[in-house]
């Protein structure tokens, strides 16, 4: 089974919503048994904090069951548990650097957007109000992860 961890800066908006879009996809093409989904932050400016209002009501709209949610920061420990951390945008991959260390990262760090075939970041809605655009960007990410892995 491949552990996938999704990571933002406060694990409230992009990473719980990329979590619940690829649990979603990946219970709909019945392969639970090849992937555990999780998410978090690098900040713990949101810790415990549910997913944030807007993002809800995006994942609702689009159909995309979501559970109970408590942002936390990733831990050194959490890292080395992971196959893949897919990370939200590059200021994403340099506080993570800070938490595990570039070494770390080798190998095991993503992009979002590449799996879409694109060499951005991901949309923050935080700062763009855009949740469409955002849940547009997980949603093709998600699906790359699949292809990829599946």
């Amino acid at each position: 089974m491949m552990k996938i961890m999704f990571l933002c800066h406060g694990n409230i908006c992009r990473s719980p919503m990329a979590e619940y879009v690829m649990k979603d996809l990946v219970s709909k093409a019945c392969l639970e048994d090849k992937f555990e989904i999780t998410s978090g932050a690098v900040s713990d400016e949101e810790w415990f904090n549910p997913i944030y209002p807007p993002a809800q009501r995006k994942l609702r709209e689009k159909g995309v069951p979501f559970g109970k949610h408590s942002a936390h920061k990733i831990s050194a420990a959490e890292f080395a548990d992971q196959d893949l951390v897919v990370v939200m945008d590059r200021s994403n991959l340099r506080w993570l650097s800070r938490i595990v260390g570039e070494q770390a990262m080798q190998g095991k760090v993503r992009m979002m957007m590449d799996f879409a075939g694109m060499s951005r970041d991901v949309a923050d809605p935080w700062y763009t109000g855009d949740f469409e655009q955002t849940y547009q960007d997980v949603l093709a990410g998600c699906r790359g992860i699949i292809e990829e892995f599946a």
